[in-house]
């Protein structure tokens, strides 16, 4: 294509002569493409026909009687710079003609050789389409550049704003770790002082009971101060006791139905922050994984326990595996953390750490005992898992070898169906007793000397009392005899506590009212454990004949119409 545009190639020509123009005219014709000439010859013709975008080419002649082409190129490097221009003269020598380029003319042709025209004028026009698209790809370029430069800047908004949120998210995470750390250090202050103010309570118990029953056979003054000075001091214990109690803000485990493979999930971003992404962790959950009867908050401080002890097994990296599997426990135990024979929910955590040998695998439960440096740690944290899960009803198993790593699986009692639980028959009690008999209370606590002297003062009030030291017994003694009006139950007791024995007892003996005795001010805990009122709650020490007014009362609120206890008719 010769033109600009698909029609005839436009050409302003200006030239004074007839003949000359009409044999420029002529040649023109071989470029073999339609052609237009708009011929002008003076100035004024010339100024107003040299408009941008009107014509394609210019031809011009050198030499004109009232102008020269040395002004038209002026005024056309002035009106139509893009213009291509040709001078078409027969009086242009060489050194014009290289003066007229200098000029900014496009090329030059002679008359003597117009058979050179076509050819120029196409050299002519190829060179103007050149700079034309060399414009538009430099404007292209620019405008690419200055919409690169917007994206770069709207890119880099986008990762200011992104790293922005980022560190604000850090910054949260670290935040929630640290309350995490804080709630760790809390719980197991919360667990020593809990503890400690149980036994404390125990003991008070025994020796506020002794000195009530002290002051009744001493008579003189100064023995009876004493035991007034003795007395004060236990109350103050028992008042310290209280504020320990109110700090730590205990529960007894609470047993629950867990899924262990939703608690694996939901603590994955908390073990790997915890154990460093040094660490691969790796998990293998059992499909149709049996639910755990468990303490859902304490399984979860195991699974941290044992992969905080893993990662330190594995100084220089290393694969954390945690695994979930249904499994039936045939063998008998060969060590007291391992599971007796039955059907358990499996959890395991694996490292490919340094292993342990013989001697230490031999001690690892054992308190206070620890193979880390001084400060690193307290030797408690295996001692409390090994606590945790025995009192749950399951077990450990420990797999080790020096070098190749350790592995530590968790037994936990699976949830059985409530189908097999099956309630005893009511009996009649007051026809199975001779007319006149006193009320038959059993007192289960697994302090010898607190249920001493529960059960001597309950006797002194008039009761007839069975004893049991711990929930197991209880059942067993109800087994063998059902006929009790009213259980005096513990709330803390290893193995099975209070709240899982009032619960298996109202799934056999609906029926039973049981009173709480606790040192424990956890109201919460005891309504989950069906404490129905303060009137249900006696706490540990005793205080002016609070347990016998509240037994009495519980039995009165049972007893049918007409019917009068011992205590009442000693009274009449």
């Amino acid at each position: 294509m010769i033109g600009a545009g698909t029609g005839p190639l436009r050409i302003l020509h200006l030239e004074d002569s007839d003949l000359d123009a009409e044999l420029i005219e002529a040649e023109l014709e071989t470029l073999g493409h339609p052609v237009t000439v708009e011929r002008v010859m003076t100035r004024s013709e010339f100024a107003a026909a040299a408009v941008a975008g009107r014509h394609d080419l210019i031809l011009a002649d050198y030499v004109l009687p009232t102008f020269d082409g040395v002004s038209a190129l002026g005024i056309a490097r002035q009106q139509c710079p893009d213009t291509p221009f040709i001078f078409c003269s027969g009086t242009l020598g060489e050194e014009v003609a290289v003066e007229a380029l200098k000029n900014g003319a496009t090329d030059y042709v002679t008359k003597q050789r117009l058979d050179r025209m076509s050819r120029t004028i196409v050299r002519a026009l190829a060179e103007t389409r050149a700079r034309e698209d060399k414009r538009a790809a430099e404007a292209a370029l620019q405008a690419l550049n200055e919409t690169l430069e917007a994206r770069i800047a709207e890119r880099t908004r986008e990762l200011a704003e992104a790293n922005a949120a980022l560190q604000e998210q850090i910054a949260e995470r670290e935040r929630v770790e640290e309350a995490l750390r804080l709630a760790q250090r809390l719980e197991a202050v919360g667990q020593l002082t809990s503890g400690v103010a149980h036994d404390f309570n125990n003991l008070l118990t025994v020796i506020a009971g002794n000195i009530e029953f002290l002051e009744r056979a001493v008579t003189d003054e100064r023995s009876k101060r004493r035991l007034d000075m003795m007395r004060g001091a236990a109350a103050r214990g028992a008042n310290l006791t209280a504020q320990l109690l109110a700090f730590s803000r205990r529960q007894r485990l609470e047993p629950t139905p867990v899924s262990l493979n939703t608690t694996v999930v939901s603590m994955r971003d908390l073990l790997q922050s915890s154990i460093g992404g040094a660490i691969q962790i790796e998990t293998t959950l059992q499909d149709g994984l049996w639910p755990a009867l468990v303490d859902a908050t304490q399984i979860e401080l195991v699974i941290l326990n044992l992969a905080i002890n893993a990662r330190d097994a594995m100084a220089v990296g290393g694969r954390l595996t945690i695994e979930t599997a249904n499994v039936t426990v045939n063998g008998i135990p060969a060590r007291p953390e391992q599971p007796q024979p039955g059907e358990y929910v499996m959890i395991s955590v694996s490292d490919t750490g340094t292993g342990m040998p013989p001697e230490v695998l031999a001690r690892i439960f054992e308190p206070f005992f620890t193979t880390k440096e001084t400060g690193k740690g307290s030797g408690l944290g295996l001692a409390q898992v090994f606590g945790f899960v025995k009192q749950s009803g399951g077990g450990l198993r420990v797999d080790t070898a020096l070098g190749e790593g350790t592995s530590f699986k968790v037994y936990l009692p699976r949830v059985e169906s409530a189908a097999t639980l099956i309630a005893a028959p009511p009996i009649d009690c007051v026809r199975a007793r001779p007319p006149g008999s006193k009320p038959v209370l059993l007192v289960v606590d697994d302090d010898e000397g607190v249920r001493e002297v529960t059960a001597t003062r309950l006797s002194e009030a008039g009761y007839a009392v069975r004893e049991a030291a711990s929930g197991l017994q209880a059942l067993a003694s109800l087994e063998g005899n059902p006929c009790v009006d009213l259980v005096v139950l513990d709330f803390a007791m290893p193995g099975m506590n209070g709240a899982e024995a009032a619960a298996e007892l109202r799934k056999r003996w609906p029926a039973m009212p049981v009173v709480f005795v606790t040192g424990f001010a956890d109201t919460a805990a005891l309504r989950q454990a069906g404490a129905s009122g303060s009137d249900a709650v006696v706490l540990k020490p005793f205080r002016d004949g609070e347990l016998e007014r509240k037994v009495a009362g519980v039995l009165a609120a049972r007893r049918p119409a007409g019917v009068r206890l011992v205590s009442d008719r000693a009274k009449a």
